[in-house]
């Protein structure tokens, strides 16, 4: 085996995962990323005196690799959990729901918010619950589930109304990054399964404390090189190649192993015929964008550090004052998944929209002046999580003995997430370590094994 480096290629979540597994375990790597930052589609930029992050990104306490990364890099205590799940919900008629988990062992611990949950008359509060029952019920790796969209499960059970809006839909939009109707019914199950109806605990709700660039860029740097690992900035790999090697801005690097950890159009360019025979497939996960909207306040216009909204354009909007350095007024980012309508239009026109919309649901912003106002988009944030999507996705392994791949788009069991991107960072990194073990070590524990079942 060659004493070359392993080289991940993409410095996304996926990637990060994958260096410093691989360097915590001992093996040399080298992590390359073609932008001049690390941390994919979770980053930050300048504007003015403001650290701006190009989108909000939350976490959940049940996202147990994504916080076991954040522990390596020095990121703990650079987030804020939730002691207990509570999100405020917010209409333009000025009405607020709540739902708040109970002090009750899973799954039962959100009965209670949804029993009283006021943006729902009583008819649609028993519909709930009746629908969380039979959704529990389900498997989200039974394969058949892959090929329903949520829409239909949702009709089939009286899900229609205000229960569909305020309930199922406010948390799956942002999930999944699709609409009910496009979504794949498995990939929901899976979020309400492990989230909602799983560990009483599992959807307390964590949030960066920190600019998105320190947090996982800056730190992830550090956290790779401090444990004898590289990282190479403005890097373009080009090719993957027989040995493997890779091709790097345009000179052959030898790797003992190549993790690549980017979107699945890139990889599906990178990967070598014959290495993923079903790469072609991929292309059929699309993508399906989301888009930010900044808006930057001269007084604070609510208290409340995020709230989720319905019935409006505004689904959820976070409290980002203190994280992007703004030392007067306020400034909010609301988040806007499954964003097709809203990508292409210009800023005056979302500007339009927005602005009012932010008016209607939160009262103090009415007497409010609006001093700057900016979008950011991601037309490509993640893939598109629709029925038929789990079957294209990938596996981590491939046909070329040292080639693996990672990325939240790969088959790792959770959505395209910041945890499924970690998780598939893992994988690749354990694969890795497997395929660079010398035979010898192979044999030994083979005998060990024999020798412990004989």
């Amino acid at each position: 085996m060659s004493g070359a480096p392993v080289a991940v290629v993409g410095g996304g979540l996926a990637g990060i995962a994958a260096a410093v597994a691989l360097a915590d375990a001992g093996c040399p790597v080298t992590l390359y990323e073609a932008r001049p930052r690390l941390g994919g589609a979770t980053h930050s930029f300048a504007r003015g005196d403001l650290t701006v992050d190009n989108g909000q990104h939350v976490f959940l306490r049940c996202c147990t690799a994504y916080r076991g990364l954040l522990d390596r890099i020095g990121g703990t205590r650079q987030v804020r959990v939730q002691d207990r799940f509570d999100v405020r919900v917010l209409t333009p008629g000025g009405r607020v729901g709540r739902l708040r988990r109970a002090a009750l062992p899973g799954p039962f611990h959100l009965l209670p918010a949804l029993a009283t949950y006021s943006l729902l008359g009583p008819a649609d509060r028993l519909r709930a619950l009746r629908g969380s029952v039979a959704l529990s019920r389900l498997d989200p790796a039974d394969p058949a589930l892959d090929l329903v969209d949520l829409g239909t499960w949702l009709d089939r059970h009286g899900q229609r109304g205000p229960a569909r809006h305020a309930v199922w839909e406010l948390f799956t939009v942002a999930a999944l990054n699709v609409a009910a109707d496009q979504a794949a019914l498995g990939a929901a199950v899976q979020v309400f399964r492990t989230a909602l109806f799983g560990r009483a605990d599992a959807a307390d709700i964590g949030v960066p404390a920190v600019p998105l660039g320190e947090l996982h860029g800056a730190a992830a740097a550090r956290a790779v090189v401090r444990r004898g690992g590289r990282v190479r900035l403005s890097a373009k790999v080009s090719a993957v190649l027989p040995g493997p090697a890779v091709v790097v801005d345009g000179r052959r690097v030898e790797a003992s192993a190549v993790v690549l950890a980017v979107p699945h159009e890139q990889a599906a360019r990178l990967v070598p015929d014959g290495a993923a025979p079903g790469r072609d497939r991929w292309a059929g996960l699309r993508a399906s964008p989301i888009v930010n909207v900044h808006a930057v306040y001269d007084r604070r216009v609510t208290e409340l550090p995020f709230a989720a909204v319905v019935g409006s354009p505004v689904q959820w909007v976070f409290d980002k004052t203190g994280v992007a350095g703004l030392d007067r007024g306020q400034y909010l980012t609301v988040s806007v998944s499954a964003a097709d309508r809203w990508i292409d239009l210009p800023v005056a026109r979302v500007r339009a929209e927005f602005g009012p919309e932010l008016r209607r649901v939160l009262p103090g912003a009415r007497d409010a002046r609006l001093t700057d106002f900016f979008v950011t988009r991601e037309r490509r944030a993640t893939f598109h999580q629709g029925p038929g999507s789990g079957a294209l996705r990938p596996g981590a392994a491939t046909r070329w003995p040292g080639l693996y791949l990672a990325g939240a788009w790969t088959d790792t069991g959770w959505p395209d997430t910041m945890e499924g991107a970690v998780r598939s960072g893992l994988t690749a990194a354990r694969l890795v370590r497997r395929h660079m073990r010398r035979p010898s070590d192979v044999r030994h524990e083979l005998g060990a094994r024999e020798g412990a079942a004989s």
